[in-house]
């Protein structure tokens, strides 16, 4: 089996011109898709658990607020 230079190296004349840093910047972000769906569901799933943290816990939740706030207010809370 033999492996000629053309098909591994390409000659100066076949190579396309490089981008500019411009270009390649452009090409990159508008390659970069991201993960919207998974965002999404992060906030919903943290949203769901304030929710249900606050209907179960809210009296608690409060007092709480209030007793690390007291010190800082001269307990006017």
């Amino acid at each position: 089996m033999t492996v000629h230079r053309s098909r591994l190296h390409r000659s100066a004349r076949h190579r396309a011109a490089r981008p500019s840093p411009a270009q390649r910047l452009l090409t990159r972000l508008n390659a970069d898709q991201g993960d919207v769906p998974g965002w999404v569901l992060i906030t919903l799933m943290t949203a769901g658990i304030v929710v249900a943290l606050w209907a179960v816990a809210s009296e608690q939740i409060v007092q709480i607020f209030q007793n690390a706030m007291a010190p800082f207010l001269g307990g006017s809370l």
